[in-house]
């Protein structure tokens, strides 16, 4: 049953469609659906944070993937290539929720080769429940706050993905949009284009990410060449 929509949720309309309510409450059990407030609206998707209800975090983070704004042929090109999601068929919402679980399972990924992000609590079709990362507000995007340290965090940015490439993935989407923050130190965010190495685009996508990394923090005064740091990363 179809429960009432909070009065709130009706500026967000693309957002909330009645499919993506229901999942919501079907969610509830772990964060109080009354306090979802907004954080930030992508391309994709729109992000919120709510108060917990399980464990001993104060608030989580609940990424809604948009099932009719989201442009699924840009998320068909990347995911038919992925060997996790072989014979995947070309519909818009089998798609969106694999582009969701997808996040899912990179993040996890991510967190077993000790790279730091947030940890993924749920995900339900298109949405995704994980760790909120900040204070009482959430941990600024690196194009918003340079690090004090650009060099020191620069390098922390590099081990991160040299660790998430030991482990078998890349990220995909890499740059100061999808970095954190985060006490001056980085965590990264947005896993949908993360992809095994043993995908036909994880070379390519590496490329991407180390020379958006490398431009990014030249503007912040570091000096490196994706020729060495791709070296370092792939030895």
């Amino acid at each position: 049953m179809v429960r009432k929509s909070p009065e709130k949720f009706k500026t967000f309309q693309d957002v909330f469609d009645r499919f993506t309510l229901n999942n919501l409450f079907k969610l509830g059990k772990y964060f109080e659906m009354e306090t979802l407030s907004p954080v930030s609206i992508g391309k994709e998707s729109n992000i919120f944070s709510a108060r917990a209800r399980v464990g001993d975090r104060e608030k989580l983070i609940i990424k809604i993937h948009r099932l009719e704004t989201s442009d699924f042929n840009v998320m068909y090109s990347y995911i038919r290539s992925d060997p996790r999601f072989a014979g995947l068929k070309k519909r818009r919402r089998e798609i969106i929720f694999a582009w969701a679980q997808r996040e899912y399972r990179n993040l996890m990924a991510a967190r077993e080769a000790d790279v730091r992000v947030p940890l993924p609590i749920a995900f339900m079709k298109n949405i995704i429940i994980m760790e909120f990362i900040g204070n009482s507000v959430a941990a600024p995007k690196l194009k918003d706050s340079a690090p004090n340290n650009p060099d020191a965090f620069f390098a922390d940015v590099v081990e991160n993905v040299r660790r998430y490439y030991r482990h078998g993935f890349v990220h995909g989407d890499l740059s100061k949009f999808n970095i954190l923050n985060h006490r001056e130190r980085p965590v990264f965010i947005d896993f949908s284009q993360g992809t095994p190495l043993k995908g036909p685009r994880a070379q390519e996508l590496l490329e991407r990410d180390v020379k958006n990394i490398v431009d990014d923090f030249a503007k912040l005064g570091v000096k490196a060449s994706a020729e060495s740091v791709l070296a370092g990363i792939r030895k």
